[in-house]
């Protein structure tokens, strides 16, 4: 038997399974009648002993059975579950509708009805109704087990792209336990019809809610990792509309990290934002990086860790992990040294707040090149009673570090920045816009040491960031917050991000601020609707709150690559910031100096002291 034209014939109807169910059970009623009348009369009488009117009673039994069987919504019930509550909802129907019957046709004084055939027809209807559902169950984990190995339920799936990943995504899935890849979606013209890994191309991508439907689709894969990166937004965008579960195999730069095709994931937000790989320098980047000894500040957090991986892949001669939290240095060390074993490691514990212990680190490993990413950055925790908090660690971390490597003739000093700097409206970009000015000034004192920063915006599923808060209040069923309709932000992807700040580093003259080109600005209330529709839900299943603007919050973030406020590079993704600050710089140290000596914590003063130092920068809210 052709088991898997069975699925397709099943798959075909199963858009009108209710109606088709309740036409099968009426028909079962109507047999069951038949049956009881045999049962009672035998051969020889069971068509002459009946009464002339049995025609019409017959009518009414059947349309009291489709009376009762709707209320109690059994043609809804899937066959291919059925089990002893599906049962018991027949028993009840057929009770019921039983019952009405034969009350109705004993109070008619319909006496050439037997007696019997009413008392017996709700047993035998009921017997009937539920072989028909275990038969159909039987047939259909049969069917199952036939097709891909296992009786279990499956995920029946429609793959979107056709090309070589799409081959290799249904050998590795289709035999394994849960997975039928039902066909493929491309909109190449010489494939469709075709066959690929014996499985159908059935049309374009844009058919996708139409082939999901007729299929019985349970889940959309989208495989098309050498597309461009427009490309595969679009198919994602369509299959977000279709209403069901989204997933999609590793991308380019996945599969050369090692990941598998068929390792297919959940759509992640880096996957809708449509951007093109950056390219970079190699050969500079390695120039600047192989066999040099790099320290990294922060190397534990999201992009300190990150910028660990970027550098570890240019040989460096040792790493210098440099971090507060145990924790996170442990888990950034235990990663490096299963990935990069042949690079030499140095774990150390340790705060940019103490300056003789970065004296201590630096005069003792000598780094050629420092990326300085330790920082306070959760703008509503640093805004409300932190303010402190964040200048110590944000501006004179930073003054400390620069400190330590000047004095210890380090090549290149790049310190993490914020478009949160640009303007600020809170403590914590302004407390990293004064950590820029002491780039500013370092840079003027003849330094050997060549300091520079890096500004750019949001990167994704960083930690205390949106998109792992959007992910677990999906997980939970909602609801999804966000602070206000129209607010934006401009995002680009961890890797992506420690990417150009390695790069940056390599290129960067005396006191340049880089920016990165952020592409354009997200709405977050339309980000947080698209990861609802991945992950196969709707707005009515997963609503959203909108919760108001915390303290410190813009609404738009500056634009930060703006052609009028920076010059170009030779890299189209990095700018440079046109900074008129020099006269700031000269004053930042004077201005810190106070605050350092008196230990100063009252967070009023120290906002005033910043408006003072960013005069026409920082608008406090």
């Amino acid at each position: 038997m052709d088991w898997q034209r069975l699925d397709v014939l099943l798959t075909r109807v199963r858009p009108h399974r209710e109606r088709l169910a309740l036409l099968l059970d009426l028909l079962v009623v109507a047999l069951a009648w038949q049956f009881t009348y045999l049962f009672r009369l035998g051969f020889e009488r069971w068509f002459s002993a009946r009464p002339d009117y049995d025609g019409y009673v017959l009518l009414g039994v059947l349309a009291l059975y489709a009376t009762s069987l709707l209320a109690l919504r059994v043609p809804k019930g899937m066959w291919r579950f059925s089990g002893f509550g599906e049962v018991k909802r027949l028993a009840l129907a057929c009770g019921s509708a039983g019952l009405v019957a034969a009350t109705l046709v004993l109070m008619a004084h319909l006496h050439g009805v037997p007696r019997a055939v009413l008392a017996l027809h709700p047993l035998f209807t009921l017997m009937l109704l539920a072989m028909m559902r275990m038969g159909y169950r039987m047939l259909y984990e049969h069917m199952r087990s036939r097709i891909s190995g296992s009786a279990n339920e499956q995920r029946r799936a429609l793959v979107m792209g056709a090309g070589d990943a799409g081959r290799l995504l249904v050998a590795g899935l289709q035999h394994t336990q849960g997975w039928v890849i039902v066909g493929f979606l491309d909109d190449a013209p010489e494939k469709l019809g075709a066959r690929v890994a014996g499985v159908p191309v059935l049309g374009r991508l844009e058919q996708a809610a139409e082939f999901a439907t007729l299929h019985g689709i349970t889940h959309l894969i989208v495989a098309m990792p050498g597309a461009t990166a427009q490309q595969r937004r679009h198919a994602l965008d369509l299959a977000g509309k279709v209403g069901l579960p989204v997933l999609t195999v590793p991308s380019s730069e996945e599969l050369l990290s090692g990941r598998s095709v068929n390792q297919v994931r959940d759509i992640e937000p880096e996957d809708l934002l449509g951007r093109e790989p950056v390219e970079l320098d190699e050969g500079g980047i390695a120039e600047c990086l192989n066999g040099k000894v790099v320290l990294i500040t922060g190397a534990g957090g999201s992009i300190g860790s990150e910028l660990c991986r970027q550098v570890a892949r240019y040989g460096p001669a040792k790493i210098v992990l440099y971090e507060l939290s145990e924790f996170a240095l442990y888990t950034i060390e235990q990663e490096l040294g299963e990935k990069f074993p042949q690079i030499p490691l140095v774990r150390l514990i340790g705060d940019v707040k103490d300056l003789e212990h970065l004296r201590y680190v630096f005069a003792k490993y000598k780094p050629q090149i420092v990326f300085h990413a330790a920082a306070y950055k959760h703008v509503p925790l640093m805004e409300e009673e932190n303010a402190w908090a964040a200048l110590r660690n944000n501006t004179l971390g930073t003054y400390h570090a620069c400190l330590a490597a000047a004095e210890n003739n380090a090549e290149r000093f790049v310190l993490i920045s914020t478009d949160k700097a640009v303007n600020p409206t809170n403590v914590m970009g302004a407390t990293k816009r004064a950590a820029e000015l002491v780039i500013s000034h370092m840079a003027s004192q003849g330094h050997p040491t060549k300091f520079m920063a890096v500004r750019f915006g949001n990167v994704l599923g960083s930690s205390g960031s949106v998109i792992p808060k959007f992910k677990e209040q999906i997980a939970k069923g909602g609801p999804v917050t966000v602070t206000h309709p129209d607010i934006t932000r401009y995002f680009m992807t961890i890797p992506e991000a420690a990417r150009l700040v390695v790069q940056a580093g390599a290129i960067g003259e005396h006191g340049q601020v880089f920016v990165l080109d952020m592409g354009e600005p997200v709405r977050i209330a339309e980000l947080a609707k698209t990861m609802i529709r991945m992950s196969g839900k709707n707005l009515q299943e997963i609503r959203i709150e909108f919760c108001g603007l915390r303290p410190g919050e813009k609404l738009y973030e500056e634009l930060l690559a703006g052609a009028d406020t920076t010059l170009p590079t030779s890299f189209d993704s990095l700018r440079v910031a046109r900074l008129h600050d020099q006269q700031k710089a000269a004053e930042v140290l004077d201005w810190l100096t106070p605050y350092v000596e008196r230990n100063q914590r009252d967070d009023a003063e120290i906002r005033a002291g910043l408006r003072h130092l960013l005069a026409g920068e920082y608008r406090a809210n």
